[in-house]
């Protein structure tokens, strides 16, 4: 079922996504060779404590999991383009990082992503400028990809709209593109109706009412395949190919003035 919100809804909804947004600039500030994913997740853990709230994720269990997810974030390195489980791996320079962070406080969720390569640029002691340079663009793709969605995210539009929007900057990169995980509805749960591919064609789907929340998530396969499958921990999802994969979200309110984004990251700390 879809639910439609009230603007005093949103306007709470708008609590949790800026504790979600202070826990995606912290994750980035703190993010670092030699930092390990654990860490993040522990500075995740405290950015959630000091705000009242808690995550959407740690113990979430939907029916695909073998066991629920263990974490506050998810913490997607280089090939691993969704539901990375934080653990000891240290960070090195030049890792492909992709996080993804939610928060429930006073009963509403927030959601978001963000994608980010790890340490300076590297030059001939590690990767090349050009592989990092592939780096920058996957990224840039899946940001520009969010923001074309969050423009088609207008009333009077359809879901399709939205996931044409980011399908065509995706093909146009020539990035891989899985249409069994992407955006989704937001509220009193991390996952409600409706699905939103990060494929489709225009005009088609559900017709977007102001009240709807979503969250819009393109993610990029960077070696141009489609495919990607689960690892044996029963979330960490791979790239088939072994490319590195980005991934972008924010929540999103659809009112009559146009997208609202909920999950606006924060400016920097002085």
């Amino acid at each position: 079922m879809v639910e439609i919100k009230t603007p005093g809804e949103i306007e709470a909804m708008g609590a949790a996504g800026r504790v979600v947004a202070d826990i995606l600039a912290t994750a980035r500030a703190f993010a670092a060779p030699g930092v390990t994913l654990a860490e993040l997740d522990e500075a995740a853990r405290d950015v959630l404590a000091k705000a009242g709230a808690t995550s959407p994720f740690l113990h979430y269990k939907p029916r695909f999991a073998p066991t629920p997810y263990p974490a506050a974030i998810c913490t997607s390195v280089n090939d691993a383009a969704l539901h990375g489980i934080p653990d000891g791996y240290r960070l090195a320079p030049g890792d492909l990082l992709s996080v993804d962070a939610g928060a429930t406080l006073d009963g509403w969720v927030g959601d978001a992503a963000i994608s980010f390569t790890v340490g300076p640029r590297l030059h001939k002691e590690g990767r090349d400028e050009a592989a990092h340079d592939r780096d920058e663009r996957l990224i840039a793709a899946t940001r520009e990809a969010l923001g074309a969605g969050i423009a088609a995210a207008v009333p009077g539009g359809r879901l399709g709209d939205i996931s044409a929007a980011i399908g065509a900057v995706g093909r146009a990169g020539g990035y891989g593109i899985s249409t069994d995980l992407g955006g989704h509805g937001v509220g009193h749960t991390m996952h409600e109706d409706p699905h939103i591919p990060n494929l489709g064609k225009p005009r088609r789907g559900m017709k977007l009412l102001p009240g709807l929340v979503i969250a819009i998530e393109p993610w990029f396969m960077g070696g141009g395949s489609d495919d990607c499958y689960l690892d044996d921990d029963g979330w960490t999802i791979r790239t088939a190919d072994g490319s590195r994969a980005a991934h972008s979200e924010h929540t999103v309110a659809i009112t009559a003035d146009g997208p609202v984004i909920l999950t606006a990251l924060s400016p920097p700390r002085p």
